[in-house]
């Protein structure tokens, strides 16, 4: 799951001053499992600025509405009826949500109110940790199922530094050395052969793919111009 956290409230109020009106949008999807961005996240900012703009003699009008997701444009419609009241939208969502939004008005400015940290899982309530950078070279199948690019301080694909302690990182004593724990994970599951298997280095300029298309998605958007009279291309 993304996972991201709240800009910081000055470089926030720097950006949606100078407007009259603003619409900040958030999102119940990722952003609000991890309490940076959901419909709680959204009323709390916005109480926030409209308290700090009143103290200073700014007039500005910040509302809220919450969407299921913007990261799909059909959930975004619900906002096109709304939207020509304000002169500016602020997004609370991920990065690719907060595009979405501009790219829907793209005669509005949209402005991000979160940083986009990492996909994560959640450790505890209000603890996150990165598990997977989106490579898109994925070796969990070779090392136990444990990501040697997000857990190694050095991201390294073909066993530990020379500065490993054993169990722990030469970073620190409390953070385990990755390919110790793939070392034991691939000996518990009779693979430690895999360990011995050498890859060759990531080549990372060829891990940001703009767009990932499913397989299949032609036909469903041929079907969707059907029912809808909609026309879609893929390019």
């Amino acid at each position: 799951m993304v996972k991201g956290k709240r800009k910081p409230f000055d470089e926030i109020k720097g950006m949606i001053i100078g407007h009259k009106k603003v619409l900040n949008v958030g999102c119940a999807g990722c952003v609000s499992v991890c309490y940076a961005g959901g419909m709680k996240e959204v009323g709390i900012l916005n109480d926030q600025l409209n308290a700090s703009f009143k103290q200073a003699g700014v007039e500005i009008q910040i509302d809220g509405y919450t969407v299921e997701r913007q990261c799909n444009q059909d959930l975004l419609a619900e906002l096109d009826k709304i939207a020509p009241q304000y002169d500016a939208m602020m997004s609370m969502a991920c990065g690719a949500g907060c595009q979405y939004l501009a790219e829907r008005f793209p005669k509005m400015p949209v402005y991000p109110a979160i940083n986009t940290l990492f996909i994560g899982v959640d450790k505890e309530i209000g603890i996150f940790e990165e598990r997977c950078r989106a490579c898109g070279s994925c070796v969990l199948g070779y090392t136990g199922g444990i990501c040697p690019v997000t857990r190694c301080a050095k991201s390294l694909f073909n066993g530990p530094c020379g500065g490993t302690n054993i169990t722990s990182c030469e970073v620190s004593k409390d953070i385990p050395c990755a390919w110790y724990d793939i070392y034991m994970r691939l000996k518990e599951i009779g693979q430690l052969e895999n360990i011995m298997k050498i890859r060759e280095p990531m080549e990372w300029q060829n891990t940001t793919r703009g767009t990932f298309v499913q397989i299949g998605c032609e036909d469903r958007f041929a079907e969707k111009e059907k029912k809808t009279g909609f026309f879609s291309r893929i390019h």
